[in-house]
């Protein structure tokens, strides 16, 4: 009798094959007429572009989300971002949760991988705990904006704006609804205002250090000493990545502004390099070495089992913490008085190179087919693979080509380069066996 062959799919084939379904979904809804306040709807590709923007938190657009897509074509995207900032699997286990289904050792095992867990045991209850904490951040962020947008917008109106700007900035997304107000920025005529400025900015932040690291807070407190190693490092990470920039832009940039002035935008635009893609200042009027300080930042990104995409902070920290590592001649790599994993290290490496080609890659083949300055378009792809969503001005302008390039990244970007790596080489089997050791002379 012959037996029936049985097809598995693997942890990361439900995750990265989760995110291009429900791009393809996203895309096929805002092509109806009825996503788009222009007769006849959008272009596939105008939508496939947008959705996978929105799916991969990133925000760049080539469509006005404000003005052309309609009230349903924004209800689609803020859904699409809700989805893509929660993660996809986290999102079905929501719906499980509602329907009562039972979650099995097998989905438990999933859901351990997309959010980054250390083990499968208390990944349900962790799961409830990001959920109910997500909406309650959102809920509270939509409260707060909704004076800026009553007095933006009006009363009714000023509801949706502030629900719709509050999950976008929790999820790192960057799509906005305020419309083009001045060159490349929807947003620049709020730049002095701090009410608006500091809730996206601790939206952005607490949506982008992580899950897990949050549960730490809630669970520990204010006792740093318990944290687990990653939060420490996540952490100490982030504040170091907000405050340096922030300090760079405060002493080098936006000099029309006031010392007074300049201190609002500078924490703004800091908070937005962690993959949010808001922007209260025109990036084109910035400094050539700005954009490219920028660059590296935006490609370092968020932390890992966040909302936000890029590097992670905390492959940045294992790079570092290696290198110190080198230079005391030490054998291993050791943070608070803790060992990190060889192979930790060497993922670390290879995510970065991973980045760095590709980022520079595409942003070479971008300049060369739309005969564009190399450091503009290598400023698209850092953006678009850090998943952070602000540009200089040229996404609308680019063809079909390069689109498909950002595309591309953005989806890199948010699932991750070895998740999707993984997923594609699930068939192949590890080899066995040690090789002969042979050293060779590196530095």
């Amino acid at each position: 009798m012959q037996k029936k062959a049985h097809f598995h799919l693997t942890t990361f084939q439900v995750i990265a094959g989760g995110f291009i379904v429900l791009i393809f979904v996203g895309a096929g809804l805002l092509a109806l007429p009825i996503s788009s306040r222009e007769p006849g709807g959008a272009p596939f590709l105008d939508c496939l572009f947008t959705a996978t923007s929105a799916v991969c938190v990133t925000g760049l657009i080539v469509r006005d989300t404000a003005t052309f897509w309609s009230p349903f074509g924004q209800a689609v995207l803020l859904i699409l971002i809700q989805i893509g900032g929660m993660g996809v699997v986290t999102t079905a286990a929501a719906i499980a949760f509602l329907s009562g289904r039972r979650i099995g050792l097998k989905q438990r095992s999933t859901m351990q991988e997309a959010l980054s867990a250390p083990q499968v045991g208390g990944i349900v209850r962790l799961t409830r705990f990001i959920l109910f904490s997500s909406f309650l951040i959102e809920a509270a962020g939509a409260l707060l904006l909704y004076p800026v947008f009553f007095h933006e917008v009006g009363p009714w109106k000023g509801i949706w704006y502030a629900v719709f700007h509050s999950i976008s900035a929790f999820c790192n997304a960057g799509f906005d609804l305020m419309g083009i107000k001045a060159p490349f920025s929807s947003m620049t005529s709020l730049a002095q205002n701090p009410l608006l400025n500091l809730v996206l900015i601790l939206l952005i932040t607490v949506g982008g250090i992580g899950f897990l690291t949050w549960n730490d807070i809630k669970t520990n407190r204010f006792q740093f000493k318990k944290y687990r190693m990653q939060s420490k490092v996540i952490l100490i990470t982030s504040l170091a990545l907000f405050l340096l920039p922030a300090l760079y832009f405060y002493l080098f940039e936006m000099e029309e502004y006031s010392a007074v002035q300049r201190l609002l935008p500078s924490l703004f635009q800091s908070a937005t390099l962690r993959t949010a893609g808001f922007n209260t200042v025109d990036l084109a009027a910035l400094s050539g070495s700005a954009q490219a300080f920028m660059i590296v930042f935006m490609l370092i990104g968020g932390s890992p089992g966040s909302t936000a995409g890029g590097l992670k902070t905390t492959t940045v920290a294992v790079l570092l913490l290696s290198s110190r590592a080198v230079f005391r001649r030490r054998e291993h790599v050791e943070c608070f008085g803790r060992r990190i994993a060889d192979d930790t290290v060497r993922h670390a490496v290879a995510i970065l190179l991973m980045y760095l080609g590709l980022f520079f890659i595409s942003g070479m083949i971008i300049s060369r087919v739309e005969r564009l300055p190399l450091l503009t378009c290598l400023f698209e792809t850092a953006s678009a693979v850090g998943t952070v969503g602000v540009t200089l001005g040229i996404t609308t302008k680019l063809g079909a080509v390069s689109r498909w390039i950002l595309m591309v990244l953005m989806l890199f970007g948010r699932v991750g380069g070895l998740t999707l790596i993984y997923a594609a080489q699930s068939g192949l089997k590890a080899p066995h066996g040690v090789l002969p050791l042979e050293k060779i002379t590196v530095g």
